[in-house]
């Protein structure tokens, strides 16, 4: 029974880390437990979601099954204490992670956030200002008009979360690529090839943007990284079979999130079980796609949305069909 708790549920969200509550202990009574630290820890999301006249139709056929989850990630100088509000509030991360209808996989896609889209009564801006300008509400509805799809669930996470969770999991292993200097921990260079990083080494290497050409690019292909590596460390039987593992982790994780009221441990519990054949080589990550960088009319840097692939991506969400394969740059 663990192995049926363990795996699946934190496949679903592990992304960022929301999911590893349904790591089992070896007993119900830790179960049920883990669930109700889960359910007081993590704080509410006020209004999550546009009026429903914002929002596309409710999906129909086999994509009605599917669930589209929300992920908002912010910089370590956020305060989630303010996130309904969210006055002045940018989100550093958004990702999408679509769950399919048969369970069989699941396709993370992330959005740069300097993407220039168009944000209803605000105008064309870059995508991560919708939480400045309308709270969670406003966020959603940008992100559900580029998908063309709803999302039905929303985590917000704060960066700093991942310090504690990566030092629960004992560090993390990732291949890097190119070897860099970081502007975030002064000293501290990752040079190219295998690294083993401990939580403050493993934020830094997912924040980095100053030390490359291309920016947010690398930047978000090192989150990707670092999320995988995350993945196979939570994933690991050292983790699902160590009860004190698994409340450190959950402890390292609920103050740094946020989450919308119907995002609870038992609909976590629900989805474990209909995920309980997933592994990690059946999560995909891309990038929605894009035509590189420009500059807006008022001087701003900005990304430039690839809007007739966007149009594919919006197909794959709609008919439940996402490939992540399809997409990758």
């Amino acid at each position: 029974m663990a192995r049926r708790w363990s795996r699946p549920v934190v496949i679903a969200l592990a992304a960022i880390g929301v999911f590893v509550l349904a790591l089992v202990g070896v007993s119900a009574i830790f179960v049920s437990s883990v669930a109700q630290r889960f359910d007081q820890g993590t704080e509410k999301i006020v209004e999550a979601f546009p009026d429903a006249t914002m929002r596309p139709p409710e999906p129909t056929g086999q994509a009605a099954s599917a669930q589209n989850i929300l992920l908002l990630g912010t910089d370590s100088r956020a305060d989630l204490d303010s996130i309904d509000d969210a006055a002045g509030q940018r989100s550093d991360t958004i990702m999408v992670a679509h769950i399919p209808a048969d369970r069989h996989g699941i396709t993370v896609m992330s959005i740069m956030r300097d993407s220039w889209v168009d944000i209803s009564g605000h105008g064309m801006a870059k995508v991560n200002a919708a939480l400045s300008y309308g709270g969670v509400p406003l966020a959603v509805q940008t992100v559900e008009s580029l998908i063309g799809a709803r999302i039905d669930h929303v985590a917000i996470f704060d960066f700093k979360g991942f310090v504690g969770l990566t030092d629960a999991v004992g560090g993390v292993d990732i291949d890097n690529p190119t070897e860099f200097e970081s502007y975030h921990l002064r000293g501290m260079t990752f040079p190219q090839g295998r690294l083993h990083l401990d939580g403050s080494q493993a934020l830094a290497f997912a924040r980095e943007r100053y030390a490359f050409v291309d920016g947010d690019y690398t930047r978000v292909r090192n989150q990707q990284a670092f999320i995988a590596a995350l993945l196979d460390k939570v994933l690991s039987s050292d983790t699902a079979v160590n009860p004190g593992r698994v409340s450190s982790i959950l402890e390292s994780i609920t103050p740094y999130l946020k989450v919308d009221a119907g995002f609870t441990s038992g609909y976590v519990a629900g989805l474990a079980v209909e995920l309980r054949e997933v592994r990690r080589e059946n999560i995909t990550f891309f990038t929605m796609p894009t035509n590189g960088t420009g500059t807006s009319d008022d001087g701003q840097s900005i990304v430039l949305v690839d809007w007739a692939r966007l149009d594919q991506v919006r197909a794959g969400f709609a008919s439940d069909t996402l490939d992540a394969a399809a997409f990758a740059e």
